[in-house]
């Protein structure tokens, strides 16, 4: 299986997405700074795996802290939860994290600074098993839905690189393959970090599954044409009546599936599920560096002063999403009921 992140007894280690294809580099983080630079410049990204991220950057920190007092303890945790919590602003599996680890903390800081370090790693590492045993059994639910024989189409990544490892979306996809499924995979390039050419590729590539890169532009064609048979994507955030954000492009593919009568699933853990932001107009969509867009692996696209827009997610309304696949089942209309449903299970 693909190691995103690990924690050793030295640093934080991660695989730096930046390069893939090309180059498949490690990069080891002694400072939780370093850390939340990692989780914003996208050296890591995928919601699940920012959250694992985030954990290991606080446990990393309070790990190299050098308190004088319970005092100064208190001061030098919030400062780590503050600077990791800022790094991106729509996966909430990122602030999920920041606030598990925020009552490990509370639990624990009456009995010591090596108690809190010793209790923040094991939390850290335990949220990382957790992850990877949640996506396989949310692989195992989304299968089900998938036919015998599927020509499948993804937008962005979400797979092993953009969680703990196995994936959401290409871990429904990989239990589809184990389960003797006959599965091709149409990967959207997903403009403009290129997670689906780049990322969605190399995975599959490395596991042998089919897979076709088609520009974002060409995924209405190729249903048109009759060449898809579902949809299954990821998500950074899922309100309460299951409007979904994911990576921007997604509400166009759906609007698109629903037009040619083509299933649309999302795949997330619970722990996407936003149950305090009822709709999806309460979602904060981040605005990236328009650099991206200008330029693509640093050749410039665009003429100088022309403007640039450059959000990095849309939401998608819940009347767009078939079904909603987590780690405790899966979710149909009306969401409010069933994904709420699933919360208290």
């Amino acid at each position: 299986m693909i190691k995103t992140i690990e924690w050793t007894e030295s640093a934080v280690v991660m695989l730096d997405q930046r390069l893939l294809p090309g180059q498949e580099i490690y990069n080891s983080y002694t400072d939780y700074r370093e850390v939340a630079e990692a989780i914003r410049s996208m050296v890591i990204r995928g919601a699940p795996a920012i959250g694992v991220a985030a954990a290991m950057g606080i446990a990393l920190g309070v790990k190299n802290s050098r308190p004088a007092s319970a005092g100064e303890l208190d001061s030098q945790f919030r400062q780590i939860c503050e600077v990791i919590a800022a790094t991106r602003p729509t996966a909430v599996n990122l602030f999920w994290a920041v606030d598990r680890m925020r009552g490990v903390f509370e639990r624990m800081r009456s009995q010591g600074v090596e108690s809190v370090r010793a209790a923040l790693i094991r939390e850290a590492r335990t949220m990382h098993e957790e992850d990877v045993e949640a996506n396989r059994r949310m692989g195992r639910f989304g299968q089900a839905l998938i036919p015998a024989r599927a020509r499948i189409l993804t937008h962005c990544n979400a797979g092993a690189l953009a969680t703990a490892g196995y994936g959401t979306a290409l871990g429904v996809i990989r239990a589809a393959v184990e389960a003797g499924k006959d599965i091709e995979v149409l990967a959207d390039e997903t403009r403009p970090f290129l997670q689906g050419a780049r990322l969605t590729a190399w995975e599959l590539r490395k596991d042998n599954i089919p897979v076709t890169v088609i520009t974002d532009n060409m995924a209405g064609h190729f249903m048109h044409r009759g060449a898809i048979d579902c949809v299954v994507v990821g998500a950074d955030r899922i309100a309460a009546n299951g409007d979904v954000a994911n990576k921007i492009g997604t509400y166009s593919v759906a609007v698109l599936a629903k037009e040619n009568g083509i299933p649309f699933y999302v795949a997330a853990p619970l722990s996407t599920l936003d149950l305090n932001i009822p709709d999806g107009s309460g979602i904060p969509i981040e605005e990236r560096d328009p650099e991206e867009v200008r330029s693509v692996f640093g050749v410039k696209v665009t003429p100088e002063g022309v403007g640039v827009k450059n959000p990095a997610f849309d939401v998608t309304p819940n009347r767009y999403v078939t079904a909603i696949i987590t780690d405790r089942g899966v979710a149909r209309a009306p969401y409010v009921k069933s994904l709420g449903a699933l919360a208290r299970s």
